[in-house]
């Protein structure tokens, strides 16, 4: 072979072989490029999940009173925020720092999980300790209502005996009298008033000495009294008296007597007699005056 023919060859071979250097490397390049492409992806793909996991302790968060819980979550949460930064600033072509922080990404899941099953928990046990709660104060709301019940029950009881022990005056009569002892027929005439009653039989009643207070009422509700000084306290009220009466009282039906001299100016119209004992009103009665 001539020197034309191999000069001919080794060019051919030369061509040859740039032409296949210069598709390795079209096809390497190419690669590269689908490669880059792909760890962008990747790097998208993880700054988008570390946004969720960032948010999702925000829910996390809202759903717990443990404080404790609750710091711990910061914690992480922080550590989210600030993987995801570092993310920001990685290029997409480097893999190493891509792969790290994908490692980093499966360890914040795996963390996550752990307190969603904790807080799971603490939301059951706190579901159940409301119910314990609710229960406990239905049971003393009821209790209370019970007690209340029988509280009011008693009192009224009390109430019941108190009355059934009070006394009772009936038959009043009130007899305006002349100075000679008889009935007067006009009220010019009247010196003295005879007032008479019955302490009615009451077993439940205590046996002892009793007070009783008579006011005499005038028709203009002024009462005949000897001295401003002579009252006695009837519902949170003093009022005046004109006969302060005392009788030993024994449980059986008892009559009794009382005078009020005249000695001030009487008129014509009607007037009234309520007799009082124990601080209660035991009985009235109205009589007229012509």
């Amino acid at each position: 072979m001539n020197k034309k023919s191999l000069l001919i060859a080794a060019v051919a071979v030369l061509v040859i072989a740039m032409i296949g250097v210069t598709y390795l490397l079209f096809t390497e390049k190419q690669a590269n490029r689908e490669l880059v492409q792909e760890f962008q992806l990747d790097k998208e793909e993880l700054e988008n999940e570390y946004t969720r996991f960032a948010q999702q302790y925000d829910e996390l968060k809202m759903t717990i009173s443990n404080d404790s819980l609750s710091q711990l979550l910061e914690q992480e949460q922080l550590k989210t925020q600030r993987l995801l930064e570092e993310l920001r600033t990685v290029k997409s072509s480097n893999a190493t720092e891509i792969r790290r922080l994908k490692k980093e990404l499966a360890t914040l899941r795996k963390v996550m999980i752990g307190y969603i099953n904790q807080i799971d928990s603490l939301n059951k046990l706190t579901a159940q300790q409301k119910q314990v709660i609710a229960e406990v104060t239905q049971k003393y709301n009821q209790a209370s209502q019970q007690i209340s019940n029988l509280s009011e029950e008693k009192k009224n009881l009390s109430k019941k005996v108190t009355l059934a022990a009070q006394l009772d005056a009936t038959n009043i009569r009130v007899e305006p009298r002349n100075k000679r002892g008889k009935i007067a027929k006009k009220v010019k005439d009247v010196v003295k008033f005879a007032i008479s009653f019955t302490i009615v039989k009451n077993i439940t009643a205590e046996n002892g000495e009793r007070t009783l207070y008579i006011r005499i009422t005038k028709p203009d509700n002024d009462v005949l009294t000897k001295s401003a000084s002579d009252t006695f306290s009837y519902e949170n009220r003093t009022l005046t008296y004109s006969i302060k009466k005392y009788i030993e009282y024994n449980g059986e039906e008892q009559p009794v007597n009382v005078f009020w001299d005249v000695e001030e100016f009487l008129y014509a119209g009607n007037y009234r007699v309520d007799i009082f004992e124990g601080g209660n009103l035991i009985g009235s009665q109205t009589f007229t005056l012509n």
